[in-house]
């Protein structure tokens, strides 16, 4: 399917994840070890927000993008970008197309954003082409001009956000696989739904893992930085970022013990700027 990773915490940047490390998103573009694929070439994207410390947001001020259809690994652009822009939060994704109505196009690419909401998956709709339509319809006319893309992923980003999500993120997403549910029910569609997701609206990230066969997708979150500083003294980079610090990825960057810890299935967590963690069951709602 695709791999991503989420991060927040001390400002750094981009490179420090999408290339550096042992196992990095740009590895994972050509040799996935967890994913459905082992290469994800059907296009790529970033997506970061401007640390408030050193440049105040407009409250509407939106999260920059940046999109490419080719593969992530051969870009220049991605590895000049990566190397000079530094944030305090930031979405990467690369993407291997499910192939039913999911062109190789931008506008198919992740992350997604509305106003300063960004929101990337990996996972499908099971038979998406035969719900696509009673989906789509299903979002708050309002909403639909900004669509711009055939995906999924989109689909399921303006349904959470019809339902909710700028006020309730957790709700707003178990609605929306609740709604994605009943109409795979209605038309005879097994296993209806598999995501791993990460939404966020610049301060806070969630991150969520669901499927209805109960086998979704691998997700992993960071441990907790004090406590592998204790564990590794040696690591310099674990020195330099704050406590607070935690990434959310597909699939581990590298193998330090004790550094990744797997997602319970049918949970999420919530990420937050006072440290204020958690992780809580994911359990879909009627809409």
């Amino acid at each position: 399917m695709c791999r991503w990773l989420a991060y927040s915490g001390t400002p750094i940047l981009l490179d420090e994840l999408i290339y550096k490390p042992e196992h990095s998103l740009i590895d994972q573009s050509r040799h996935s070890r967890l994913g459905a694929e082992t290469t994800n070439g059907d296009g790529f994207g970033v997506g970061w927000y401007t640390d408030p410390a050193t440049d105040p947001l407009d409250p509407d001020e939106r999260p920059a993008l940046f999109h490419g259809v080719g593969p992530a690994w051969s870009n220049r652009n991605l590895y000049d970008l990566a190397t000079h822009v530094r944030s305090h939060l930031f979405f990467a994704h690369i993407r291997a197309s499910t192939g039913t109505g999911t062109a190789v196009q931008e506008s198919n690419c992740h992350p997604f954003r509305y106003d300063r909401w960004l929101w990337m998956h990996n996972g499908l709709i099971n038979r998406f082409h035969e719900l696509r339509r009673e989906l789509m319809l299903a979002v708050d006319p309002s909403l639909f001009p900004s669509i711009e893309g055939t995906t999924d992923s989109e689909t399921m980003f303006y349904l959470a956000l019809t339902l909710g999500l700028r006020d309730d993120p957790p709700g707003a997403v178990a609605r929306m696989i609740g709604m994605v549910e009943a109409a795979a029910d209605h038309h005879g569609i097994p296993n209806a739904i598999n995501m791993t997701v990460a939404v966020s609206d610049g301060s806070s990230l969630w991150a969520f893992r669901y499927s209805t066969e109960r086998a979704s997708r691998s997700l992993f979150y960071s441990t907790e930085v004090e406590a592998l500083r204790a564990l590794h003294p040696e690591v310099r980079h674990l020195r330099l970022v704050s406590d607070e610090t935690r990434i959310v990825v597909s699939e581990p960057l590298g193998d330090l013990p004790g550094a990744w810890n797997p997602v319970p299935e049918a949970s999420y967590g919530v990420i937050q700027e006072d440290g204020n963690d958690a992780m809580h069951p994911l359990v879909p709602v009627a809409a």
